[in-house]
């Protein structure tokens, strides 16, 4: 069912792996602003979509799924160390989950909402959301978190981070950026975000 209360501005977080998006993405939350996770969305898709499961197993030259569920590490594997690979999978599963995220939207009543993704610019998702914050945080702090967070080894970590575009061109194409190191505040920023987008709705309206 639609409501008749149409959200007007889509708000996209990005950052690279272990910027913090989760947490920025949490303050958002606790103001009422309902948050859309491309990459868990993507998760669920790979486990439950039989067409994408078939594909996804078609592209990786194996069963992906032996034990019954997506093995994340093979696929990690295989895709980040072949790019052709990794696109196939980007080009199978992101526009699923631009339409499961548009079909979210027209359910939502908040004045914004918001997309989070990893890979928002990379995977195109940022031609749905209106503006983009990008969370920053230092090379060897995301390392920490990745490594402590997912038990990877640090090349492991430095191979996901290859495979994603640097915190320099992300926030070139950036209208907010949230500095997130050990050392910074992130509340003050994101409520600064929201009235900036409130105020910005409000004015429009």
């Amino acid at each position: 069912m639609i409501n008749e209360r149409q959200v007007r501005f889509k708000l996209g977080i990005t950052g690279g792996i272990g910027s913090g998006k989760t947490s920025v993405c949490r303050v958002f939350d606790v103001l009422g602003v309902p948050v859309f996770s491309a990459d868990r969305e993507a998760s669920e898709i790979m486990e439950k979509d039989g067409e994408i499961i078939n594909k996804l197993n078609s592209i990786a030259g194996k069963n992906l799924y032996v034990n019954g569920s997506l093995d994340r590490m093979d696929l990690a594997n295989i895709i980040f160390n072949d790019n052709s690979l990794l696109q196939q999978v980007n080009l199978l599963v992101h526009p699923v989950v631009f339409n499961h995220f548009m079909n979210w939207v027209l359910e939502q009543s908040a004045p914004y909402v918001i997309m989070e993704a990893a890979i928002l610019f990379e995977s195109g998702a940022s031609d749905f959301v209106d503006k983009v914050a990008t969370v920053v945080a230092p090379v060897e702090q995301r390392m920490e978190r990745v490594i402590q967070r997912n038990k990877l080894s640090r090349e492991q970590v430095l191979e996901r981070m290859k495979n994603q575009m640097d915190d320099e061109a992300r926030i070139k194409l950036s209208d907010y950026i949230i500095y997130n190191s050990e050392n910074d505040m992130i509340i003050p920023a994101i409520m600064k975000i929201n009235d900036d987008i409130l105020y910005y709705i409000k004015t429009q309206s």
